[in-house]
């Protein structure tokens, strides 16, 4: 019995230790800024006709 509860508190103890790991284990600094941010739906809408076009 004995042996049984030491094998279950170091599966215990190890699947902490992989939780622990992955959770703090991420960058330095945090992650990299975003050279360019994505451009919203409003800058690419195709639906609106440019001035110098003619109307369709």
């Amino acid at each position: 019995m004995t042996l049984l509860l030491l094998e279950a508190l170091g599966a215990l103890l190890l699947f902490v230790f992989i939780v622990w790991w992955t959770m703090f284990a991420g960058r330095k600094r945090g992650e990299p800024a975003d050279a360019d941010p994505p451009a919203s739906h409003t800058d690419t809408a195709t639906d609106t006709p440019r001035s110098d076009e003619p109307p369709r």
